[in-house]
């Protein structure tokens, strides 16, 4: 399953269920509005930057990274 297609599922299941919960991948939510965050891996830091997304009228930043399989998500206000 490509990137696009992760987040979407992910971000779309959060906005009209509040869940962050997903059979695949790991889902983080991160503070408001963040756009940015290091992920760290042993001693070694890795910077997943969020773009922001537009679903059924709501913004959210979301970000995911492909080493750890894991969705940032962070709301925008």
């Amino acid at each position: 399953m490509e990137e696009k297609e992760i987040l979407m599922r992910v971000m779309d299941r959060f906005v009209h269920t509040g869940s962050t919960t997903d059979e695949l991948v790991k889902v983080t939510c991160l503070p408001d509005n963040k756009t940015s965050f290091v992920e760290y891996s042993g001693t070694d830091g890795r910077s997943i930057y969020l773009v922001q997304y537009h679903v059924d009228g709501k913004a959210i930043y979301a970000g995911f990274s492909s080493r750890t399989q894991t969705v940032y998500l962070s709301a925008c206000n």
